[in-house]
């Protein structure tokens, strides 16, 4: 098991347990490394602490009760640990820049305004766009009820999908002036719903004559169940003659998922690629030229 997949997994035991007791000697201990050597991994792959992670998820998941409950701020306080309102307080001003009384008002009020001021067409997305073999059959949206972090994240869903091979990705391109000779790492959260297909990041790295070098769409490890929020991540080397990366979260037949908290960042040369190698199912000789066999 690498290290990969015990970060994923902590992740899970986190998001179920938000509202149990937790330190890091406790999670750590639950993934079975010592506190010091846990806190290294978990901060590489995360790159956060493991409590800063608890706290960000406690107030985004507090926040999320804050707009859709009517739960007493003490009550959403004491559910996710803080030692009292005020504490809680204090914290989720530091995150959200409101107290939690004034963010419930503020907020509900401006998503009343948005429900009565809504069309059916989806919000544009700075600096991301909709593709795919059928992105018409797809729509993308923010999304300001579920979310990881902050207060919203981006959704991708299908409409009028007829078969598990249509698919569509919300996606972004960079030139690779910046990247070139260099390691590079795509990271984030994702949550999937009424998933019939798979869906998962993707990143790929076209030369300057639009020829594939890198590439890698999580074929080996796809999400096709509905899952929580949870880390994933993908790293492709980026050759000297590279032109485009393009980078996104892909959705092939029915279902939905919601992307947050992504990272696009240069890793060192210890960190595993995730590179698809088509070549290694490619025989090193010809075989069977007389057709006898």
């Amino acid at each position: 098991m690498n290290h990969y997949t015990i970060s994923k997994q902590i992740i899970a035991f986190i998001e179920n347990n938000l509202h149990e007791r937790l330190s890091l000697e406790s999670i750590a201990k639950h993934a079975g490394f010592s506190k010091y050597h846990f806190h290294r991994l978990f901060y590489k792959e995360i790159g956060q602490s493991v409590m800063d992670y608890v706290r960000s998820r406690r107030l985004a998941n507090a926040a999320h009760l804050l707009l859709q409950s009517d739960e007493k701020i003490i009550d959403i306080a004491f559910y996710f640990r803080f030692e009292s309102q005020e504490s809680f307080t204090r914290s989720f001003k530091k995150a959200y820049h409101l107290p939690p009384g004034q963010y419930r008002k503020l907020m509900s009020k401006l998503k009343l305004q948005k429900k009565e001021n809504t069309s059916m067409e989806p919000q544009k997305i700075k600096g991301w766009f909709l593709s795919g073999s059928h992105p018409f059959h797809f729509k993308i949206d923010i999304d300001e009820e579920v979310f990881h972090q902050g207060r919203r994240s981006a959704t991708l869903k299908s409409i009028s999908t007829e078969s598990e091979h249509e698919f569509a990705t919300i996606m972004q391109q960079v030139k690779a002036d910046h990247y070139r000779n260099k390691r590079l790492k795509f990271s984030g959260f994702l949550k999937a719903k009424d998933i019939e297909g798979f869906c998962g990041f993707w990143m790929r790295v076209d030369s300057t004559y639009g020829d594939i070098l890198q590439f890698d769409n999580m074929a080996d490890r796809p999400i096709t169940t509905d899952c929580d929020w949870n880390h994933h991540s993908i790293v492709l080397e980026v050759p000297q003659d590279s032109g485009i990366i393009s980078f996104g979260a892909l959705l092939s037949g029915k279902g939905q998922l919601w992307m947050d908290s992504l990272s696009l960042s240069i890793v060192d040369n210890r960190t595993p690629t995730t590179n698809i190698d088509y070549t290694s199912q490619v025989n090193h000789e010809p075989i069977n030229l007389s057709f006898e066999e």
